[in-house]
Parts: structure tokens; C-alpha cells; sequence
């Protein structure tokens, strides 16, 4: 037996009491929470901006894991998922009024929700997260309710022999009490959401706030907007079909003196 420094030099040096590994690769974990103010996204940002300020050797990489990575995953399916969903509509809503350019009509009440959805996520002090952005694709399909009741009722009137202008101001009285109703119902059964606790119910109230301000906000202008884009798209389609009438019956008339 020999004695360890005949052989050898002993340093103390700081080092990793534990090494994690992930693929064969050695890993550091970070683990932080948002702080009341600021949103996931700009943190998620600010914390790349810092890591590129570092100019780590190429053999180093980060990744984002944890609630990030599904927000900013999320995120991107919510795009497809939004693109989807007008598509879908507007097939369903073209099938059922057999016509296409009614569907333009009730689908431009989408947009004009969105501002208000964020407006009402300010005012509360909440952030645009995983939950407020399915807060935002459930109120698409809530939205533009409002809108298929008016032009139905009016496409009923002037189908009925009323002319267009009366259809819009008749189909709009006698559809401002169903379309109150529905919406003060529906407002009505999101508040336990919007006013609940218990573990979750961050999460839930962000889904109520965005439904409940976008759907309450939004009421009056898609009621007052909706009117006029449906007269307006109705002279485009008629100003469109006499066109084509005038070039069938021109391609008739050329035809003819060949």
C-alpha cells in the first residue's frame, strides 16, 4: 500500500453535486414562474435574448419546456385550428342559406369580436395565455349566432315578397329580443366561471372574461354592422350577376352573327 499523494495531487474544486442527463447529453434544468404583470410569451422572449447575450460555445443548446413549450406549440395549432374553423363554417353556412355570399356576411362578426376578446383581458389584468386563447376560439363559434338569426329572418322577409330595405329594418326589430336573450343567457351561465375559486379557477376565469367581454362588447357593433356589410355584399352580388348576364348574353349575341 502506498499512500494517494506519492502518486497524486489532491485540489478541492467546486462541482456539480448532481448531473442530470437527457439522450446521452448532459442537461441543466431552469425553472422559473411568470410574475404578476408580465405575460409567458415576452418572458419566454427576454430569456432567449439573455441566453444569445451569453454567447455560449456551439456545443451548448437550450430548449424551452414545461407550460412554454405548449404555449408557443399551442399557439401554432391555434392558427391551423382558426383557419379551420372559417373554412368550416363557411361550408356549413353556404350549404344552409345556399348561397355564398351570405356566409361572408355572418363571418365578418369573428373579427370584430377578437379587439373586444382583448380589450376584456386588459381590463382584467389577465394575460394572452394557453387558456384566454381557448377562451378566444370559443367565443368564434358563440359569436356569430347574432348574425344567422338576423339574415335568416331577413332572407325569409324578402323571400316572402318584402322588399330589401324593409327586410333589413323588420328581420332587425323582431330579432333584437331573441338575439338578448341568447346572449344575456349565455353571459348569465359563464359568470360562476368568471367569479369561482378553488384550484383551477385562474385557468377557468380567464376562459369566462374573454367569452363574457367579447360576447358583451361586441354585441352592438355586429348588431349595427351586420345590416350594412349584408346590403353592401347584396349590391356586389347583384352588381356582379347583371355583369355576367351581360357578358352570357354579348357571347350570345357574337355567337349569333358568326
Amino acid at each position: 500500500m502506498a499512500p494517494l499523494e506519492s502518486v497524486a495531487r489532491i485540489d478541492r474544486v467546486p462541482s456539480a453535486s448532481r448531473i442530470d442527463r437527457l439522450d446521452r447529453q448532459r442537461e441543466v434544468r431552469l425553472r422559473a414562474s411568470v410574475a404578476p404583470g408580465f405575460a409567458m410569451a415576452d418572458r419566454l422572449a427576454a430569456l432567449r435574448a439573455a441566453v444569445g447575450a451569453m454567447n455560449l460555445p456551439a456545443a451548448y443548446t437550450t430548449r424551452v419546456s414545461g407550460r412554454g413549450r405548449e404555449l408557443e406549440r399551442t399557439f401554432g395549432e391555434f392558427v391551423w385550428a382558426f383557419a379551420l374553423s372559417i373554412v368550416f363554417m363557411y361550408m356549413i353556412l353556404a350549404s344552409q342559406f345556399e348561397n355564398l355570399v351570405h356566409p361572408c356576411t355572418i363571418l365578418l362578426s369573428i373579427p370584430l369580436c377578437v379587439p373586444f376578446a382583448l380589450l376584456s383581458i386588459w381590463l382584467m389584468g389577465n394575460t394572452l395565455n394557453l387558456y384566454s386563447a381557448l377562451g378566444i376560439l370559443v367565443l368564434f363559434g358563440v359569436v356569430k349566432k347574432n348574425a344567422i338569426l338576423q339574415i335568416d329572418h331577413m332572407n325569409n322577409l324578402r323571400a316572402g315578397g318584402m322588399d330589401r330595405a324593409s327586410a333589413i329594418l323588420q328581420g332587425n326589430r323582431d330579432r333584437l329580443r331573441p338575439i338578448l336573450m341568447t346572449t344575456l343567457t349565455f353571459v348569465a351561465g359563464m359568470l360562476p366561471l368568471a367569479v369561482g375559486s378553488g384550484p383551477g379557477a385562474e385557468e377557468r376565469r380567464v376562459i369566462a372574461v374573454v367569452v363574457i367581454g367579447g360576447q358583451t362588447l361586441s354585441l352592438l357593433l355586429t348588431l349595427l354592422a351586420t345590416p350594412v356589410v349584408y346590403s353592401l355584399l347584396d349590391d356586389l352580388a347583384l352588381a356582379f350577376g347583371r355583369r355576367k348576364g351581360f357578358a352570357i348574353r354579348s357571347l350570345f349575341w357574337w355567337n349569333g352573327r358568326r
